[in-house]
């Protein structure tokens, strides 16, 4: 019985690509509702996933991308329906259907994404970070840096992520930009828990970067040597090692209003830095001297730190214009 059903399915398969290849489109794409709907009443989930994964893939090849973004949402409607978590065998054939629909097509593209990456999440709302870094892949290949980045974040392969922001500042970027490239990239992994992953990107950058070239301090950019010791800060847990780099890097950390807010983050997760209250006097910088007075009592830490020279940041900041 069930190598002739196998063989059933080989036979509506065959004709269904047939129609395709033949330009019978309309005709084809009916069928294959028609057979999605019988399908799953008879929850034939294994059999239904193949076909429509094929059929949408077939679809994109011959430019029929409204009928093949079509089936890829039945697609992803079958994989919720039979509890299908395999995101690792899913990931890359469903980042192919992503890259088949093509750049021309908005809307098709956007709400496939949109739901492909809510199955992905198995309920942790930022999605399953291999589909991430395919998709990531995707956007790099298309030159789209900002959408790849976003999905980088959202991964784990904090090498391809380096690389891309390499190019991403090399390409679009200002000559003096190299340092906050990287930087908000790490501030953003670690503001995600991904401390593993910040640490891999900013290696890799700051390794192959042609303008930096070094694996670790001292850098000549003083924010290098900030998130160099904050992530070293983040492994040690060291509330005191922390306020103490946010006072003495201060010029660094205001080049960019949002790193405040990604300190104060990552100071609540890796610290137990309270929050900020919205008015209180002295910000971050106050909150952490509060924290880190409350917390004398239970933490000694006799560590220095090397090479933090708030002077240097002052004379580069004075020659960089950011709006």
């Amino acid at each position: 019985m069930a190598a002739s059903g196998l063989r059933g399915v080989s036979r509506v398969l065959e004709k269904l690509e047939n129609s395709i290849k033949n330009g019978d489109y309309y005709e084809a794409h009916q069928m294959y509702r028609t057979l999605y709907f019988r399908y799953l009443g008879q929850k034939k989930y294994n059999e239904l996933k193949d076909m429509l994964y094929q059929g949408s893939i077939s679809f994109l090849e011959v430019d029929q991308k409204t009928s093949g973004a079509d089936l890829a949402l039945l697609l992803i409607e079958v994989l919720n329906k039979s509890e299908d978590k395999n995101c690792d065998l899913w990931s890359p054939k469903l980042s192919t259907i992503f890259s088949k629909i093509g750049v021309n097509n908005h809307t098709e593209r956007d709400t496939f994404l949109l739901h492909a990456v809510k199955w992905s999440s198995q309920g942790s709302g930022h999605g399953y970070p291999l589909f991430h870094q395919y998709i990531a892949r995707s956007y790099w290949n298309e030159q789209n840096y900002i959408q790849a980045r976003h999905h980088y974040i959202h991964s784990q392969d904090g090498k391809g992520c380096a690389k891309l922001l390499i190019e991403f500042q090399m390409t679009k970027g200002y000559k003096y930009e190299a340092d906050l490239f990287i930087a908000q990239a790490v501030l953003q992994y670690l503001c995600l828990r991904n401390n593993i992953t910040a640490n891999q990107t900013f290696n890799t950058y700051t390794e192959n970067h042609p303008k930096i070239k070094k694996t670790g301090p001292p850098f000549l950019l003083p924010l290098l040597n900030f998130i160099w010791f904050l992530l070293q800060a983040v492994e040690s847990k060291k509330l005191q090692t922390f306020a103490v780099l946010c006072e003495q890097y201060q010029n660094s950390i205001r080049r960019d209003p949002c790193y405040v807010q990604y300190l104060d983050k990552i100071g609540q997760i890796f610290f137990g830095v309270k929050p900020q209250e919205e008015k209180k006097f002295g910000g971050l910088f106050g909150n952490l001297i509060e924290s880190f007075l409350g917390g004398l009592d239970d933490e000694s830490d006799d560590d220095s730190l090397p090479g933090t020279q708030a002077s240097t940041s002052n004379k580069l900041i004075e020659n960089t214009d950011l709006d």
